[in-house]
């Protein structure tokens, strides 16, 4: 069923976005074009548990939905992180200022297949202590929460977290944890 890429032509590139669109081949001879995608940096985020057993969540300002929302915390993966699992540690520390005694892989999920070439690498996290402040970006403004996983299934059920990747990932972090049942 894989498509063949028969001509790219990038419209635009920049740090956080890189469009292009392709010519392609379906499998049938049906060329198919324009098909625009999306590139993005691959990205990770941790369900993050402090020693106490409390969630980390973090409130911040979203400016394409015009809306202040909760989240887990993550970020786009650097050309100078040594892999995926380096990568979470450091966004953890980054926007939490809490360091992880242990950081497992849960899952890899998509933003939307049909158009973002990019993944999520989703960890669970756990031993979290706080070792220092935040050190935000420039465009930051991120909020640390700590939650009861209690309080954290309560915010699913009543919708107050809507990112779906992060909410995917909590899902997944339940279960791992055996707070999720089926």
């Amino acid at each position: 069923m894989n498509w063949k890429t028969l001509a790219s032509k990038y419209l635009f590139t920049d740090n956080w976005l890189t469009l292009r669109v392709d010519k392609c081949q379906r499998p049938d001879g049906k060329i198919v074009e324009p098909y625009y995608v999306y590139e993005f940096p691959d990205w990770v985020t941790a369900v993050a548990l402090t020693t106490d057993q409390q969630i980390i969540l973090v409130r911040q300002y979203r400016h394409a939905l015009g809306q202040t929302i909760l989240e887990i915390p993550g970020g786009c993966v650097d050309k100078t992180d040594a892999d995926y699992e380096a990568a979470c540690a450091r966004e953890l520390l980054e926007e939490t200022g809490y360091q992880f005694e242990q950081i497992e892989f849960l899952c890899n999920t998509s933003a939307n297949p049909s158009t973002n070439n990019n993944l999520m690498h989703v960890y669970l996290a756990t031993g979290g202590v706080k070792v220092k402040e935040q050190q935000l970006d420039e465009a930051e403004d991120i909020e640390v929460l700590l939650c009861s996983i209690d309080e954290v299934k309560q915010l699913l059920r009543d919708n107050k977290l809507i990112q779906s990747m992060h909410v995917t990932a909590l899902m997944y972090a339940l279960e791992k944890i055996g707070e999720l049942k089926y």
